[in-house]
């Protein structure tokens, strides 16, 4: 199973020298598996994904975390979702208000978008998980991938994903908060021994207290050092740092990485572009 991070940033791209190193892009994981492939969001990421791939066809599924804007800016721009032969499946957890077509349909119609959703003829489906009479739903198959999603706390919710490949594991946990206070026992039990651990970290501790600026409490993150926390007690192999604040330039993102090594050495900041085999 192959990893790639297409967008590492959290809230809104950004651009410029200072953030080239890490990239600019928000969210977006493409997981590979024997040909078969599961893309985790669709920020802006998803678009450089496109990109790459080309006006060819594309049999995936994008299974979003949840539907905020930096999560599904890159729907409208991903290029094989224009073609008439891509096989391409969009899925989230309803919610109770509007479906995953209705949310991607909203952000392309006007005056926010000039093209409608029906011009990604290669959108094949659109599935709403139904995660609201367990905090974990039944576990489901997509293609070679075991998917187990777990619900937790973020403004409007979030579910983290456990998929497994080949004897392999990934758990996605972006846009995530324990609070401050403890570490979520059901993410550790979820993240378990995995391979790889990709944490939301979008914070500081003392960002999230509201030092020199306004406290954080409440909009949906983790501090790096809970990231670290939750791959320590889970026993992860690798832990990568993710959803980077948009105000993180290249060299604040290395000075957490060296601090969150010194506490757990198999620890990484996620950059755009980059691979990880498991």
């Amino acid at each position: 199973m192959q990893v790639k991070f297409w967008g590492v940033r959290g809230s809104i791209a950004v651009s410029g020298e200072r953030f080239a190193r890490t990239g600019g892009n928000t969210t977006c994981l493409e997981v590979e598996h024997d040909g078969h492939r599961l893309i985790l969001d669709g920020g802006t990421g998803l678009r450089a994904l496109g990109e790459q791939w080309g006006f060819r066809p594309l049999r995936a599924t994008v299974l979003f975390t949840h539907l905020h804007w930096d999560h599904i800016q890159g729907v409208p721009f991903f290029t094989p979702a224009f073609h008439p032969e891509s096989e391409l499946v969009f899925a989230a957890a309803d919610r109770g208000g509007h479906s995953i077509r209705e949310t991607l349909a909203l952000q392309m119609r006007p005056p926010q978008f000039p093209i409608g959703l029906e011009a990604l003829v290669g959108a094949r489906d659109f599935v709403d998980l139904d995660l609201r009479s367990s905090p974990v739903a039944s576990v489901f198959e997509e293609g070679p991938f075991r998917v187990t999603p777990l619900e937790q706390d973020h403004p409007d919710g979030v579910v983290v994903y456990r998929v497994e490949a080949g004897g392999r594991s990934l758990v996605f946990a972006t846009d995530t908060e324990h609070g401050g206070v403890r570490i979520d026992r059901s993410l550790v039990d979820l993240a378990e021994g995995c391979d790889l651990l990709v944490h939301d970290a979008q914070y500081t501790d003392a960002e999230y207290r509201g030092d020199g600026g306004p406290p954080r409490k409440g909009w949906g993150h983790s501090t790096w050092r809970e990231a670290v926390e939750v791959a320590r007690r889970a026993a992860v192999g690798r832990l990568g740092l993710f959803h980077h604040d948009p105000t993180r330039a290249d060299a604040a993102v290395e000075a957490i990485e060296i601090e969150a090594r010194a506490l757990y050495p198999a620890t990484f900041a996620a950059r755009e572009g980059m691979a990880v085999a498991l």
